[in-house]
């Protein structure tokens, strides 16, 4: 072991891969609530949930505890599906009971990305088909399959070849959907585009989706790793819009904090993975049970407290301090996961280290370079969201 003293920041670079050539390099030691805090005590207040994922805030009490039991009875104890574990039937059971009767049996994996695999994985093994469509500007994650129906080729081409059979549409464009024919193993979807800037469907067009599938036979894939446990105002997305998948896939505030990923479709569905070949889908951690002690702990939070019911008038404060800031294009908003877009991409750029200096973290979209993004904790409250949206604007106003 090296006697060459470092600090915490020195062993981050030295040690840590990056994927980018400017991580924000900030050094957080605590968090609670909707507030980080760096070693020196300052405070910033987080407008991004870890993209999503700290729905019911930074140190929950309920969930911390609710992992301490479930580490002091066992943690791993053998590969996915062989023995009955109670986070895992107990939170199947109630996260079942939030969702339509054809929702009603989960697999669990340990991320978005190998959710979406699965999905993709299970409707081809299900239909006999190849060919597999997505939508220009989705992101469903970076491991290979995810990344093949990844809609950016930016991102993709110096990984290729990737998976053959897969096509890409537009996002709310009705002629494209003619697409979709009986070769069409599944279609995956985000409800509402995330990474490609908050994009929310059209009037009817989930519908018309439902419906082509329903025609042709191919599956529906919604991906709501982002979008799920409340962030739109609503448990799911898909319940705004009246429109029920095949396939539902799971991530990031899924796990209350700890990584936990899920498909969840019918038991017809399911089934397929049991012949043709025996175990047809298998993972050693996926629904690891301290994982799963803190998912039934958030998820009872999410149905007992009314921070979903208050989702859109939060959304409603950041939207109207800054919807006529001179710097701001445009607001597009699906409850609290916000973009707020610049009138051009350096704007973007330059806003975020302005952001920090006024106490604030947010973030950048993958596809979409001229937006930033507001995605608190949904516990934060009315007076934390007014601060916050001053913070911004004043960082905007310093553009």
């Amino acid at each position: 072991m090296s006697s060459v003293p470092y600090t915490i920041r020195e062993l981050f670079f030295k040690h840590i891969a990056q994927t980018s050539s400017s991580p924000l390099g900030i050094e957080i030691e605590r968090a609670e609530g909707v507030f980080l805090y760096t070693p020196d005590n300052r405070q910033i207040l987080d407008l991004v949930s870890g993209v999503s994922v700290s729905n019911t805030g930074h140190g929950n009490k309920e969930i911390i505890e609710s992992v301490k039991a479930q580490i002091e009875k066992h943690m791993h104890l053998m590969v996915y599906g062989e023995i009955i574990q109670s986070p895992q039937s107990q939170h199947a059971r109630l996260l079942s009971e939030q969702l339509p009767s054809s929702l009603d049996c989960i697999y669990y994996v340990n991320s978005g990305s190998e959710a979406n695999e699965a999905a993709l994985k299970l409707a081809k093994r299900h239909t006999g088909r190849r060919e597999m469509i997505s939508f220009f500007n989705s992101y469903h994650g970076s491991t290979h399959g995810a990344l093949s129906v990844m809609g950016n080729e930016e991102f993709k081409n110096s990984f290729r070849p990737l998976l053959p059979n897969v096509k890409h549409i537009c996002f709310n464009s009705f002629d494209d959907l003619e697409q979709i024919t009986s070769k069409t193993a599944c279609v995956i979807a985000e409800p509402v585009m995330a990474e490609g800037g908050v994009i929310l469907p059209q009037s009817g067009y989930l519908q018309a989706l439902r419906e082509r599938c329903n025609q042709t036979g191919a599956l529906l894939i919604f991906d709501e790793i982002q979008t799920g446990f409340g962030r739109t105002g609503k448990l799911f997305a898909f319940q705004k819009y009246g429109v029920t998948p095949d396939i539902l896939t799971l991530a990031k505030a899924l796990g209350g904090g700890m990584p936990l990923g899920a498909i969840v479709a019918s038991q017809s569905l399911m089934r397929d993975w049991q012949s043709n070949p025996v175990l047809g889908h298998i993972t050693t951690f996926g629904g690891h049970p301290v994982s799963c002690a803190a998912a039934l702990a958030s998820l009872k939070l999410l149905l007992k407290e009314s921070w979903i019911d208050e989702v859109n008038e939060k959304s409603a404060i950041f939207v109207e301090a800054l919807k006529d800031h001179p710097k701001v294009k445009e607001i597009r908003a699906a409850g609290l996961l916000i973009a707020v877009d610049l009138v051009n991409e350096e704007y973007a750029r330059r806003v975020l280290p302005l952001l920090i200096e006024e106490g604030i973290l947010s973030d950048w979209f993958l596809f979409c370079p001229t937006a930033f993004r507001i995605a608190p904790p949904l516990i934060i409250d009315r007076e934390q969201s007014k601060m916050a949206a001053q913070k911004v604007k004043k960082a905007l106003d310093r553009l």
